[in-house]
């Protein structure tokens, strides 16, 4: 039995990573397979602008994804009480100090209701030194990408625009996940 584009696009759903290949978009082809726990990662193609969200970072300072401009971003939710984004924080850590020099950022937003007084001792527990706190305890960043759960990773590329996510567990401090980001963010502009 033969099906045409159009049926695999539509068979595919949420597995984009078939309506990637059949598009030929000039960014996405020449991106790396997705390997491993990077097999979930569903490109957004084209890239579209993200909603508009705001989050606080531990000073309690509001941010908009505006104050990131130039930079590509693994845009991150997670939780102390999630036992997944627990054992990605490490990662995600590792990940940010590895390419912060190359204009990628890791963004690692808590959506624990507790805030700070709930993020500050899981950071000191699980060492983590790399990586800045972000908070939204109500959630509504989160609501706005239409996250279904925890952790969500949303790639936002250097334009600013939301290249797309990954639901689940990633082992972002591996090569494959590296290879990935560069090819989404693209060369860093001076």
């Amino acid at each position: 039995m033969r099906f045409s584009r159009r049926h695999l696009l539509r068979a595919a759903g949420a597995g984009a990573t078939l309506a990637l290949s059949a598009s030929g978009s000039s960014v996405f082809a020449q991106l790396p397979p997705f390997k491993g726990s990077l097999g979930a990662f569903v490109p957004r193609n084209p890239p579209e602008a993200p909603p508009a969200i705001s989050f606080k970072s531990a000073d309690g300072k509001e941010l908009t994804l505006a104050d990131f401009k130039g930079r590509a971003l693994v845009l991150n939710y997670w939780a102390t009480w999630c036992a997944p984004c627990v054992e990605e924080m490490p990662a995600l850590d590792k990940l940010h100090a590895s390419l912060a020099g190359e204009g990628i950022e890791v963004v690692a937003i808590s959506v624990d209701r507790g805030g700070m007084r709930q993020v500050a001792p899981f950071f000191e527990v699980n060492v983590l030194k790399n990586l800045p706190v972000y908070l939204d305890p109500p959630g509504t960043s989160m609501r706005a990408f239409g996250i279904r759960g925890l952790p969500t990773t949303i790639i936002i590329d250097r334009q600013g625009r939301d290249a797309g996510r990954l639901e689940g567990m990633a082992h972002w401090d591996s090569d494959d996940a590296k290879k990935l980001l560069r090819a989404i963010a693209g060369p860093k502009t001076a």
